[in-house]
C-alpha cells in the first residue's frame, strides 16, 4: 500500500493567476514546477478554503459543474471550465473513513468545483483528466476537528491518490493592498517562519499541539484575521503525520506565504 502524496498550497487572489497578473507570477511558476514531482495521479481529493458546511461534506457527483466564487472580474472568468470528472467511489469512501472515526459527513451530489480547486488544477494538471473530489470544511472552523479529520483520512485505500489542501497562509485582504513597510513584512515573515518551523518539527506531537493553538503564533491574526484559508493545512498535516518532504516560500500579491509537499510513500502490507 502506498499512502497519498499531500501537498498544501496557496491559490491566490479569485482568477487573478490566471489572468497573466504580476504579483502571482511566482505562485504560477511554483505550481507549474510541483507538477512534474507530483507526478500524475489516478485521482485528486482536494480540501477547498472556500466551502465550509456544518459537517464535513464530499462531493460526490459523477460530473461536477462549476462555482464561480468571486465577483468583480472580467467576464471571461464566468466562463472558465473545468470538465474534470467526479470520482463516486472515492467519495464514498471518504465518507466511509471519516464515519468510521466518529466524525459527522455527509456527501453532497450536486455542489461542483470552486475556484479553491479549478483555478489551481488549471495550472496543474490543465488537461481536466484527473478525476477530483472535493472535501469542505467544517464551519465551527476548529483545528483540532480538522487535524481529527486528515488523521482519519489515513484510512483511505485508494492508490496513487493525490490531496491538495487548497488555502492560503496569508490571507488578509485589506494588508494585501496596503503599502509595503518593513514592520507590515516582518509580521508577515514571523508567523511564515513559525508555521514552517512548526510543520517540519521533528516531534510530531507537538507540531500538532502547536498546530491546534495556531492562533497564538505571532502575529497569526494579522496575517489570518478568520482561519479558515489555514485550515486545509490543519487536514493535510493531520493525514500526513510527518515533517514535510519539501517546504516552499512563495511571493503572492507581495506576501510570503507557505507551501508544504509530502510524497507518498510504499508501506509493507
Amino acid at each position: 500500500m502506498k499512502t497519498p502524496t499531500i501537498s498544501f498550497i496557496s491559490h491566490g487572489g479569485g482568477p487573478m493567476p490566471l489572468l497573466n497578473d504580476p504579483a502571482h507570477a511566482q505562485m504560477v511558476k511554483h505550481l507549474k514546477g510541483l507538477t512534474p514531482k507530483l507526478g500524475k495521479p489516478s485521482a485528486i481529493l482536494l480540501i477547498s478554503a472556500h466551502w465550509e458546511e456544518t459537517v464535513a461534506t464530499v462531493t460526490a457527483s459523477a460530473k461536477p459543474g462549476m462555482i464561480y466564487d468571486y465577483y468583480g472580474f472580467p467576464a471571461e472568468t464566468y466562463k472558465i471550465q473545468y470538465p474534470a470528472p467526479g470520482e463516486p467511489a472515492l467519495a464514498q469512501k471518504v465518507y466511509d473513513a471519516l464515519n468510521h472515526a466518529g466524525i459527522a459527513v455527509r456527501q453532497d451530489a450536486n455542489r461542483g468545483y470552486d475556484h479553491g480547486l479549478f483555478v489551481p488544477l488549471m495550472l496543474m494538471y490543465p488537461e481536466a483528466d484527473i478525476p477530483c473530489v472535493q472535501l469542505s470544511l467544517v464551519n465551527n472552523l476548529s483545528p483540532e476537528q480538522h487535524l481529527a479529520i486528515g488523521k482519519a483520512l489515513q484510512a483511505l485505500d485508494y492508490d496513487n491518490l493525490l490531496v491538495i489542501g487548497s488555502g492560503f497562509s496569508f490571507h488578509n485582504m485589506r494588508e494585501f493592498f496596503a503599502p509595503h513597510t518593513q514592520e507590515r513584512e516582518q509580521k508577515n515573515l514571523s508567523f511564515e517562519t513559525w508555521l514552517q518551523h512548526t510543520v517540519n518539527g521533528d516531534n510530531v506531537v507537538e507540531a500538532t499541539q502547536g498546530l491546534a493553538n495556531w492562533s497564538q503564533a505571532p502575529n497569526a491574526r494579522y496575517c489570518q484575521p478568520r482561519e479558515e484559508h489555514l485550515l486545509p493545512l490543519h487536514v493535510c498535516y493531520g493525514l500526513a503525520g510527518r515533517p514535510a518532504d519539501q517546504t516552499d516560500d512563495v511571493v503572492i500579491l507581495n506576501k510570503h506565504s507557505s507551501a508544504f509537499t509530502w510524497f507518498g510513500k510504499t508501506l509493507a502490507e
